[in-house]
């Protein structure tokens, strides 16, 4: 069963493709994806701050993920330049949320809407992200002691 803060995400990333492909506005996409059935189930206010954060920061985004690419800006697809562009942000202005969360999620949302190994480039791209905007709490993940078996 998906989360209301992973329904946010979905949506986040759904709202900003439509932007990348038809320049709405935030309120105008935000509108739309509000006819979802499943709307009422994401956390709302998550969803507003990754909508409108990444159409209003959208050019400093692409700025500082561009670094990361292993391709051409121009040859990343719509939908795992959305993901990107909204975990960016998550990682960037969300330090609530562990790093490792916002990693996943991406990924699952790119095996759920992106091509058959944007997951890969989407992973790639946001470890190495998080390595640099996150550096103390990438170290201390890879200073923990692994988990015992259950």
């Amino acid at each position: 069963m998906k989360t209301a803060r992973r329904r946010a995400r979905e949506f986040a990333v759904q709202g900003v493709y439509q932007w990348q492909l038809n320049a709405l506005t935030a309120t105008n996409i935000e509108n739309n994806l509000r006819e979802n059935e499943h709307f009422a189930k994401a956390d709302e206010s998550l969803l507003r701050a990754l909508l409108f954060g990444v159409i209003q920061n959208a050019d400093i985004l692409d700025k500082l993920l561009v670094n990361y690419y292993d391709r051409d800006a121009k040859e990343v697809s719509p939908v795992e330049r959305a993901i990107l562009r909204v975990a960016a942000l998550e990682l960037t202005q969300h330090a609530d949320t562990p790093y490792p969360v916002i990693i996943n999620e991406a990924i699952e949302i790119a095996k759920t809407f992106g091509g058959t190994d944007g997951h890969r480039f989407v992973n790639g791209v946001l470890d190495k992200l998080a390595a640099d905007v996150r550096a103390p709490e990438v170290e201390a993940q890879k200073n923990r002691p692994p988990r015992p078996p259950r």
